[in-house]
């Protein structure tokens, strides 16, 4: 579903490279989560599989990232549109639409849905995002959140065979932030295939299958991802902080009492201690 081959990109004016040399495959229906201190090039590799660079971010471009066939430098960005739904961190620079409803709908117009599918599909969103009553509420009216989970409809509603999310959960609250990790999931085992770029790490590892880890521009550590937090050292050098659970595993490894796998969720960390106190 997506391939990238020995992709580098530096911005115009840019001293160094943005993105170094990336490899990647993620497979129809992965589920992708992707971490790293900032500026490692996060946000860099969401513009690139969305083909936002370098149709306007414009710089070097080498290698090649290919989406479901596509080769996001030489597709259109409507082409790649179609393919796939993203959700950049600046919400307000995305909107098209001074309205909730016609900012949900722009897509799936311009997509050619008839208008009794448009209907459907917007209702279905607002639904499932639990933002109905936001529907005819003008975008400037918006708080952070909202307006998040209003873009999040935007990109689900034409039904984009892969979803790349940069921060969904930034401006939401922890219910807010579990309730759309929960619609990922939904579209992620209906076949969607999901990248997404969050902070809230221990959130992520609860759903993404696979974890990616971004330093520099460059790849750091990726595969599952129990196996990805094992590296709880590599990742403190790179200053990412590593869910408690995850450090008090590391811990107990270290003193010898605990060799299982590492626990993502806190059911699974109880379990460990349990084991351990056992």
């Amino acid at each position: 579903m997506i391939s990238l081959t020995d992709v580098s990109f530096r911005y115009e004016r840019g001293s160094e490279l943005a993105l170094s040399h990336l490899n990647l495959k993620v497979a129809k229906g992965d589920f992708l989560g992707i971490i790293g201190p900032t500026g490692a090039g996060k946000s860099t590799l969401a513009y690139t599989l969305s083909g936002v660079v370098p149709h306007h971010f414009g710089g070097d471009f080498y290698g090649e990232c290919d989406v479901g066939g596509l080769d996001t430098v030489t597709a259109s960005v409507t082409d790649i549109s179609r393919m796939v739904g993203s959700v950049f961190q600046d919400i307000d620079g995305q909107m098209v639409s001074s309205m909730v409803d016609d900012e949900i709908r722009f897509a799936l117009e311009n997509f050619g849905f008839s208008p009794e599918e448009t209907e459907r599909r917007t209702v279905d969103v607002l639904r499932r995002v639990g933002i109905e009553e936001l529907r005819y509420r003008a975008l400037s009216t918006l708080s952070g959140g909202q307006k998040q989970k209003v873009a999040l409809c935007a990109v689900m509603a034409p039904g984009p065979g892969v979803l790349v999310l940069d921060e969904p959960t930034g401006e939401l609250d922890p219910a807010s932030s579990e309730q759309v990790f929960e619609i990922l999931r939904a579209m992620n085992e209906a076949g969607t295939t999901i990248v997404v770029i969050e902070q809230k790490i221990m959130l992520l590892s609860r759903y993404a299958s696979r974890l990616m880890v971004m330093d520099k521009g460059a790849i750091a550590l990726e595969g599952p991802t129990s196996v990805v937090l094992e590296h709880v050292e590599e990742l403190k050098r790179m200053g990412i902080n590593c869910p408690r659970s995850v450090e008090l595993c590391h811990e107990l490894r270290r003193a010898g009492l605990y060799s299982g796998a590492t626990p993502v969720t806190t059911g699974a960390a109880a379990r460990m201690v349990r084991e351990v106190l056992a």
